[in-house]
């Protein structure tokens, strides 16, 4: 029973995967603001890069 209860204790004291973890919920918050950013202003991106595209098609060429 000590074993088994040292061993617990042992497994419950290693962090060799609590770092992995954390990295992939710091990745997962980055993926969601980067979509909530993009649904939230999506259209008025789109309006401005359309915007942009027609001024550089109308200028004029040398």
């Amino acid at each position: 029973m000590l074993k088994l209860t040292s061993k617990l204790q042992a497994f419950l004291a290693d962090q060799k995967g609590a770092t992995a973890i954390e990295y992939g919920l710091i990745a997962a918050g980055i993926a969601v603001a980067i979509s909530v950013v993009v649904f939230t202003f999506g259209d008025d991106l789109e309006n401005l890069f359309a915007g942009l595209s027609t001024v550089l098609n109308d200028a004029p060429t040398s």
